[in-house]
């Protein structure tokens, strides 16, 4: 990681870009009505990722929630709270959605468990990716870690994660593909609920498998210059989402 915009930061805090023009995203974990997350899935699929693409909405993939047979979670990302804004009046207010909403809607059984947060460091954010080229080729696991802290991250667990945590995850096998933090800027599109107000830290891995990602957490919780201090920033145990790829998702 560079360490443009690190310096002179007395807090231990790292510095993230200006609001207008630091992109966001949504976090968006759905309850399905049950037994159909497979049909919420081929409806996305075939209407939701195109046609919000289309306005400038990048769909940065769509999961089956591996502990949960009824959630669906899947993440978006705008280029800023602006374009957020202008997007979803768009997509919303439009006549795709208009045409496919009561199908969608037919299918949830709550939509509003809904984070908005925004890169941690510059060099956070998830990085430009094609499209997988083999509709349903093979997808790794993606394992999304929500951190509930005591304090505001900015309050030193930005800074431990990014000094002393990422190093040891990344030497234990799981690559940090983007780490977020809340948006506190006024959610500017409040049809849709989100969640603004709570301390958390969400940061993103790929991995083989369960196995896997478990060797490797237990690894790092292990360390004694990890887990203890790890403990001490966490107001309660994180929420692990492993998430499996559907077979659209750019994310895999």
């Amino acid at each position: 990681m560079t360490m443009t915009g690190l310096a002179a930061l007395g807090s231990g805090a790292i510095a993230a870009g200006p609001p207008e023009t630091q992109p966001v995203i949504e976090v968006r974990q759905y309850k399905i009505v049950k037994g159909r997350r497979d049909a919420m899935i081929a409806l996305f699929e075939r209407e939701f990722i195109d046609s919000q693409e289309a306005l400038g909405i990048r769909i940065i993939g769509q999961f089956r929630d591996l502990d949960d047979p009824d959630r669906f979670t899947w993440v978006r990302e705008f280029t800023s709270m602006t374009a957020r804004a202008t997007a979803l009046n768009a997509f919303y207010f439009g006549p795709h959605w208009q045409a496919h909403r009561d199908e969608a809607n037919a299918l949830l059984d709550d939509n509003d468990n809904v984070l908005l947060l925004h890169p941690a460091a510059p060099d956070l954010g998830f990085g430009p990716q094609a499209r997988s080229a083999v509709a349903g080729g093979p997808g790794e696991l993606v394992v999304a870690t929500i951190h509930y802290l005591w304090k505001d991250a900015d309050e030193g667990f930005a800074r431990f994660f990014h000094d002393r945590m990422r190093p040891a995850l990344i030497a234990a096998g799981l690559p940090i593909l983007s780490a977020y933090v809340p948006e506190r800027a006024p959610n500017n599109f409040p049809r849709l609920p989100v969640r603004q107000s709570e301390k958390l830290f969400v940061w993103f891995t790929r991995v083989a498998d369960s196995a896997a990602y478990h060797r490797a957490m237990t690894a790092v919780r292990a360390d004694a210059t990890i887990g203890p201090a790890l403990a001490d920033y966490e107001e309660r145990a994180p929420q692990i989402l492993r998430l499996a790829p559907t077979p659209r998702s750019a994310l895999r």
